[in-house]
C-alpha cells in the first residue's frame, strides 16, 4: 500500500489516498469502503462518482452516487434490470459515450441514465482466494472531466487502492463471521455431546443450525439397520409432510441413498439436473427441491444416517458451506448414536425392572462379602410376611436354612463357572420352613472379574403340593379301580360254578361284571377327560355352538339310564336357543358329567333338565331329587379331587374330579356354574353362558 502511494506523483491522488487513510482507517466495513471511495473520487476529481456493489443473497446492487460536493445519494438496484453484467467482463477502466453506444445498451444499462455524456466504468476484482473475496464490484466517473481522461493511470491507481481497502474488509468480515460460525458451532457440540435427548437433538437443527447454514429446511435420514432404508425423522420434515405416511428411501435410491452408500458428502446446486436425484417426495409432498447438500453422518466406519441442507435461502452452495456441514456432522452422528445407545439401555433397563419386579421367584443380588445390593418383593415375601429393608445387610443373615451352610453356598457360586443349585428348606421370620431351589450365578464385568452374583429362589411349595395331589389321584384311582377289578375278577369265578344249573344266579353275577365294568369305563374316561382339559386340547378350535343340537344328542341316551334306574326324567328345553361360543364335545362332557352326577345320587325320585335365554345369557338348569350336598361343602365341590363326606359315607364311589373338570371346562368360555342343595331333598345347578356375538 505503502508503494503504491509513493509511485503516485499526483498531487490529487495524494491527497485522495491521505483522505481515505483517515476515513477508513480503523473501519472493516465494505458498505462504509463503497460509501468513502465514492464520496473521495467525487470530491478530488470534481465529477459525480458512482460505487456499484452486488449483493448475491437479495439479488440486487447497493449504489452509491456521490456529487463533488461530497453530497451522497444511497440506492438499490435490482440485479436483472441494472444492466451491469456486461461491465464486468472488463480487466481495465473502459471510456464509453453514448454517442458510440446503441440505443440498444443505452436503455438497459441504470449508469447511462445517471450521465449525461460519458462514463469512465472501472470494474474491481479481488486476487485473494484464501478467504471469501468481496463482492464484484463497479466504480464508475460520471461525465468525467478531460484531465481524468488525459491520465487513465490515475483511474487505474485509485482502484488498484480501493481494492486493498475492500480486500482488507472481505478478509475480516470473513474473520469475523468464521468466528461467529465457530462458536456457533462448538455451542452446538458441546449441547449435543451433553443430552442424550433425541428431542433436544432435533430442536437444534431446527433452529440454530438451519439459520446458521441459511437453509429453508434441514432433515435427517437414519439408516434402518436390518433392511439398509434410509427412513427421515417426520419431526423435521415440517407441515406439508404431516399427512403423508413416514418417507422413507430404498438403500441406494436417490441423493441421500447415493451419499449413504458412498459415504461421500455431495454439493448439488441443481437437484433436477442430477440423475441421482429422486423427486417422488417432491411429488407426494407438493414440496420443491432446488439444491442440496447432503453429508454422510458417520460413527467410526458405519453410516447411521444422512444430514441434508436444502434450499439455500440466497445463491449457491459453496465448499464453505460443506465444510460447515461436515463439522455439525460429526457431533451430530456422535449424539444420534449415543441417544439411541441410551434409548436401547434405558428400555433394556424398563424390561429388566419389570421383570425383576414382577418374576414369581424371589432374587436378590450379593457382592463377594454377601452384602445385598438389591432384591425384588417375591425375595422378602419368601422371608416375611412383611415389608423388610434388606439391601446393605448381609445374606447369611437374612437368608437362613434348616440344613446346610448359607456362607459356603455363596462362596460356591463365585468359585463356580456355571454357576451352582441346590435343594434346601429355608427357615421363615414365623419359624416355619418352605422348600425352595436356591440356584447362584456370577455376573462377570468387562475385565472379566464377578463383583456380583444373583441368586434365585424358586419356591417350591406349590409344585410339592401337586406332586402329593398326584399321589393322591394315584392312590385314589388305584383304590378305585381295584374295588370294580376285584368284583369283576370274583363274578367271573362265580360264573363258572353256576353257569349250568342256576341260571338266576348267572344272569345277576353277569349284571355285576356289566355294572362294575361301566363303573371302571367311566372313572377311565373321567381321568382322559382331564388329561385333555389340562392339556387345552378342548380349547382348540372354538366356534359358534347351537346348545340345541348338542341337547338332541345327549339327552336320549342320559335319560335311557335315568328311566333305566327308575328315576323320572324330564326336560324343558326352549326351541332355538341363541348360539353360544364353544367346543361341541366340551358342553357334551358337561352335561354329561351332570346328569350322570344326578342319576349317581338320586336313588328315587326324578331329574329335569331345563334350558332357556334371558338378558343376553343362555341359562341351563339341571335339578334332582337326590341325597343333597351338604351346605359346608358347596364352596368346595368344585375343586379337585373334592368328594362329600356324605357321598363317601353312603359307599357312591367317585374321583372327584367330575364337578372340577365341569368349572374349568366353563371358564374356558367365559361360563359360570352355581350349586344350590339340601340334604335329602336334592341339589340344583345353574349353568349361565354368554350368548355369542354376531
Amino acid at each position: 500500500m505503502i508503494e503504491l502511494v509513493q509511485a503516485a506523483q499526483s498531487p490529487a491522488l495524494q491527497s485522495l489516498w491521505h483522505d481515505v487513510l483517515d476515513d477508513l482507517r480503523d473501519v472493516y466495513d465494505l458498505h462504509f469502503v463503497c460509501e468513502v471511495f465514492a464520496t473521495q473520487i467525487a470530491v478530488h476529481f470534481e465529477t459525480r462518482a458512482m460505487i456499484a456493489m452486488e449483493d448475491t443473497e437479495t439479488h440486487n446492487y447497493d449504489v452509491w452516487i456521490s456529487e463533488p460536493s461530497a453530497e451522497v445519494v444511497r440506492k438499490r438496484w435490482p440485479s436483472e434490470s441494472a444492466g451491469l453484467e456486461e461491465h464486468f467482463a472488463h480487466s481495465q477502466p473502459v471510456y464509453l459515450t453514448k454517442l458510440e453506444q446503441p440505443a440498444s445498451e443505452i436503455l438497459s444499462s441504470r449508469l447511462w441514465l445517471e450521465a449525461h455524456n460519458a462514463l469512465l466504468v472501472v470494474p474491481l476484482k479481488s486476487d485473494h482466494q484464501a478467504y471469501r473475496p468481496f463482492p464484484a464490484t463497479l466504480a464508475t466517473l460520471i461525465d468525467p472531466p478531460a484531465t481524468v481522461l488525459n491520465d487513465s493511470s490515475v483511474v487505474t491507481r485509485v482502484a488498484e487502492l480501493m481494492c486493498i481497502f475492500m480486500d482488507r474488509a472481505a478478509m475480516r468480515q470473513e474473520l469475523d463471521r468464521k468466528a461467529v460460525e465457530f462458536e456457533v458451532i462448538t455451542d452446538i457440540s458441546h449441547v449435543l455431546s451433553s443430552t442424550l435427548n433425541i428431542q433436544q437433538i432435533y430442536e437444534l437443527l431446527t433452529g440454530p443450525i438451519r439459520q446458521t447454514l441459511n437453509v429453508e429446511t434441514l432433515s435427517i435420514g437414519l439408516v434402518e439397520a436390518y433392511t439398509g432404508d434410509i427412513v427421515f425423522v417426520e419431526k423435521l420434515l415440517g407441515p406439508r409432510f404431516d399427512r403423508l405416511p413416514p418417507i422413507r428411501v430404498r438403500k441406494g435410491q436417490g441423493i441421500a441413498g447415493w451419499v449413504a452408500d458412498h459415504r461421500e458428502p455431495v454439493i448439488i446446486n441443481d437437484v433436477y439436473s442430477d440423475r441421482r436425484f429422486y423427486s417422488g417426495v417432491d411429488r407426494k409432498s407438493g414440496f420443491r427441491t432446488n439444491s442440496m447438500i447432503c453429508i454422510p453422518l458417520k460413527v467410526d466406519e458405519r453410516c447411521i444416517g444422512v444430514l441434508q441442507a436444502i434450499n439455500r435461502r440466497f445463491g449457491n452452495f459453496t465448499k464453505h458451506d460443506l465444510r460447515l456441514m461436515e463439522g455439525l456432522g460429526s457431533p451430530l452422528a456422535a449424539a444420534i448414536e449415543n441417544a439411541n445407545l441410551n434409548a436401547i439401555l434405558a428400555a433394556e433397563k424398563q424390561r429388566f425392572d419389570t421383570l425383576y419386579g414382577n418374576i414369581s421367584d424371589g432374587l436378590v443380588a450379593i457382592n463377594p462379602d454377601g452384602i445385598i445390593t438389591q432384591s425384588n418383593d417375591s425375595f422378602i415375601s419368601i422371608l416375611y410376611d412383611h415389608d423388610e429393608p434388606v439391601v446393605g445387610s448381609k445374606l447369611v443373615e437374612r437368608l437362613q436354612v434348616a440344613r446346610g451352610d448359607m456362607g459356603n453356598f455363596i462362596d460356591g457360586v463365585f468359585a463356580a463357572e456355571d454357576g451352582l443349585q441346590q435343594l434346601v428348606e429355608v427357615i421363615r421370620e414365623n419359624g416355619r420352613t418352605i422348600p425352595v431351589l436356591l440356584s447362584g450365578l456370577t455376573v462377570p464385568d468387562s475385565k472379566g472379574t464377578s463383583p456380583e452374583a444373583i441368586l434365585i429362589l424358586s419356591d417350591l411349595t406349590q409344585i410339592m403340593e401337586v406332586e402329593r395331589m398326584r399321589e393322591d389321584l394315584f392312590q385314589g384311582i388305584v383304590h378305585e379301580l381295584h374295588t370294580p377289578l376285584a368284583a369283576i375278577l370274583l363274578y367271573s369265578r362265580l360264573l363258572r360254578d353256576v353257569r349250568d344249573s342256576h341260571t338266576e344266579k348267572f344272569e345277576r353275577f353277569l349284571g355285576v361284571i356289566e355294572r362294575e365294568s361301566d363303573r371302571l369305563q367311566r372313572m377311565i374316561k373321567q381321568s382322559l377327560d382331564l388329561v385333555k382339559l389340562e392339556s387345552h386340547e378342548m380349547l382348540r378350535t372354538p366356534g359358534v355352538l347351537s346348545l340345541n343340537v348338542v341337547f338332541e344328542e345327549t339327552l336320549p341316551e342320559l335319560a335311557a339310564r335315568a328311566v333305566g334306574k327308575g328315576l323320572l326324567f324330564r326336560q324343558r328345553i326352549e326351541p332355538d336357543l341363541p348360539p353360544i361360543v364353544g367346543q361341541d364335545e366340551a358342553f357334551r362332557l358337561i352335561l354329561g358329567i351332570l346328569l350322570d352326577n344326578a342319576i349317581k345320587f338320586t336313588p328315587s325320585g326324578g331329574i329335569q333338565v331345563s334350558a332357556w335365554s334371558s338378558d343376553g345369557s343362555v341359562l341351563i338348569e339341571i335339578k334332582d331329587d337326590g341325597i343333597g350336598i351338604p351346605a359346608e361343602s358347596i364352596a368346595h365341590v368344585f375343586k379337585r379331587f373334592y368328594r362329600t363326606q356324605l357321598a363317601v359315607e353312603r359307599g357312591l364311589a367317585g374321583s372327584g374330579l367330575g364337578l372340577y373338570v365341569v368349572k374349568e371346562s366353563l371358564d374356558n368360555y367365559n361360563g359360570q356354574i352355581s350349586a344350590e342343595s339340601t340334604v335329602g331333598k336334592g341339589t340344583v345347578f345353574t349353568i349361565r353362558l354368554p350368548v355369542a356375538e354376531t
